[in-house]
Formats: structure tokens, sequence, C-alpha cells
């Protein structure tokens, strides 16, 4: 199994704003009072446009797919929670928080790849658990070791216990199951993404193990990595702030790897940090200062990754 793809998918935003249904638990999100929704949505497309340009510049193949005005879907920019792209030829379709989330579920997106070649083979259709208030979304609830099938989820109200053991169950994975809390106004609230939190690249990961309450979770999620011979790379809570979590290892040309994040991510690491994973893979980094600050999420929700053989 492939840990990292060449092949990304992306949705260009028609319509991004700070989106008041996830806010309630997506406590990253930011209010910008002083931008009007057409300027803070031409600032996104400005950065979706730049940050497409780096990918594609280093070899990633990234599909681009428009958004539609109709219906309002604010955090489509973000596709790996509604769907994911597996070698087998399985795609998986994932129940959302948020029911003006729901609406990002688009079938000519499938319909689209087939075109451009991808096998599909199977769809897993999980968002029948809706009806129930059960969530798991996608591969932000979920991170993936594929090479070592394993599945790392931080259960929050967005991360359902029993429907990722599930998951696992169909797609062959061994769960990995624990909880991770950031400070909010003093209080220590859920991480409503566990890919907010860690990520799990082919030989390393990088993760914030101070967000792990729990001391006995907290071993079993760093032994978890350790024995599968990742080098374990450890992230503050601050730097989470600035969504140093959120990166995703693709491929590029000549086989080259590349940890891909956020200007403000980059920023914020250390060069400690730094030398430690450049001795893995490069690192290629893109400002995405507005999509943050009112989605919420940052560079890894903006890509989901196409795992799908060409026919």
């Amino acid at each position: 199994m492939r840990q990292i793809t060449d092949t990304i998918l992306m949705i260009r935003p028609v319509a991004f704003r700070m989106n008041e249904q996830t806010a309630v638990n997506n406590y990253y999100q930011k209010v910008m009072d002083n931008l009007l929704p057409d300027t803070v949505n031409a600032k996104a497309q400005q950065e979706f446009d730049a940050f497409v340009d780096k990918l594609r510049a280093v070899g990633v193949n990234v599909v681009v797919v428009d958004d539609t005005v109709d219906p309002d879907t604010p955090d489509s920019i973000f596709p790996n929670n509604w769907v994911s792209f597996h070698e087998n030829g399985d795609v998986a379709l994932y129940p959302m928080f948020a029911e003006n989330r729901r609406l990002e579920r688009r079938e000519d997106i499938l319909d689209l790849l087939e075109e451009k070649g991808f096998a599909i083979e199977n769809i897993v259709d999980y968002t029948s658990a809706e009806e129930d208030n059960i969530f798991l979304e996608g591969t932000g609830s979920i991170v993936l070791d594929r090479q070592n099938q394993k599945a790392y989820c931080a259960l929050s109200p967005r991360a359902e216990e029993e429907l990722f053991i599930e998951f696992c169950e169909d797609f062959e994975y061994t769960p990995v199951i624990f909880e991770a809390f950031q400070t909010v106004n003093g209080e220590r609230k859920h991480i409503y993404h566990t890919n907010v939190m860690m990520c799990v690249a082919e030989t390393f990961a990088v993760i914030c193990a101070d967000c792990i309450d729990d001391k006995k979770e907290r071993k079993m999620v760093l032994d978890n990595l350790k024995s599968d011979g990742k080098e374990v790379i450890l992230l503050t809570e601050q730097q989470l702030n600035h969504f140093a979590g959120n990166m995703l290892q693709v491929r590029g040309n000549n086989n080259k790897s590349y940890l891909v994040m956020s200007a403000s991510a980059y920023q914020v690491l250390t060069k400690d940090q730094i030398a430690k994973i450049e001795k893995h893979t490069e690192i290629l980094s893109s400002s995405l200062d507005t999509i943050e600050a009112c989605g919420g999420g940052s560079a890894r929700c903006m890509m989901a990754e196409v795992f799908l053989t060409k026919e």
C-alpha cells in the first residue's frame, strides 16, 4: 500500500465564508467582521489558486473542480471531510456534522474522476448515520497510516467511535482511538478533527502529543507510531493554533516527496523541527491566511488524496 499519492482533488470556492454551522465546535475559526463576503471569497480564491500553482509546479497532479453557487456550501474547499479514495477502487462517503456541509457531496465529482480514467469499483456510503446524529468526517476525523494499515482517530462530536470501528472493519485498518483537547478560554475542549493535531507521513509523523491529556492514551499513540518505524516530531499546542499539525505528504516529479503545509504553519516551526522534517522530505508551503481564519482548516483539509488506479 502506498502512503502518499501524486494525485489530489481540490474544490475551488465560489462563495467561501465563515460557516456559522461549523463554528460551534471548530475553535480555530475566527470572525472577520471587517471584510465583505465578496472580499473574503476573492482572497480565498487567490490563496487557492496560488496553492494549486505551487503543487503543480513540483509535479503534483491536482484535479480542480469548481464549486457551484447553489446549493450554498461555504466549506466546500475542504473535500477531504466528505470523501476518501482508496487503492482498491473503493470510495467512502462520510456523514457530516454541519447540515450545510452535507450538500458538498457531489456525484458529478466521482463521474469526473472516472472520465479521467480512475477506476471506481465500489462506493461505501456511511452517510445514513447523519439521521442518527452520528458523524465521521473523512480524513479529517481519521488519519490513515496506509502502509501499516492503522487508522488514528481522536474522538469528538464529529468522530463517533462505533462508526470509526465500522470503517476500520470495512477497510481493514487497525483502529487507534484516543481523545485530543485544546484549551479554549481556560477550558479543555475536544479538538474537532484528528488531522489538526497529527500527520502521518511515509517515514515520520508530526503530532502534538500534549493534546492527548490521558497519559496512557498518549503513550499508546506514540508507541504505535514508533513501533512502525516512524520518527516522531512533536508539536506544541501553540503551534497547532497556526495549523502546524494540518500537513500532508504528497509525491511530485521524479518520485520526490513534499510535506505540504500553510505559510503560517511553516513560520511557527522551530529550526530543529524543520531540520527533522527535511531529513525525510522537502517542505512546500503556501499562504492560506484567509482560508484558515474563516474556515478553521488549512492545507491538509483542502486536499482529498486520490489513490484510485488508472484504468
